[in-house]
């Protein structure tokens, strides 16, 4: 298991919505990660914008994370 902080990267808000459900689901969270809109550096247009959906503490399979992040146009960091 890896105990760190997981970041799916997400083109827009209504898709960090689904992934936040989704990973609640398949981490079985008691409650779903909040989306965090995360504006690109020097840009204010809501249209250059990522959404976050951070989860916290151990993923006993991270690859399942990046596969819901990479099914909708979005990437996995970790922290």
């Amino acid at each position: 298991m890896t105990d760190a902080r997981h970041i799916l990267v997400l083109p827009d808000r209504e898709t960090a919505e689904e992934v936040a459900e989704k990973v609640a689901e398949l981490l079985r969270l008691a409650e779903e990660p909040e989306p965090v809109r995360d504006a690109l550096a020097g840009e204010d247009d809501a249209e250059d914008a990522q959404w976050l959906v951070v989860v916290e503490g151990e993923v006993a399979e991270p690859a399942e994370l990046a596969a819901i992040a990479e099914a909708h146009e979005g990437w996995l960091e970790r922290d």
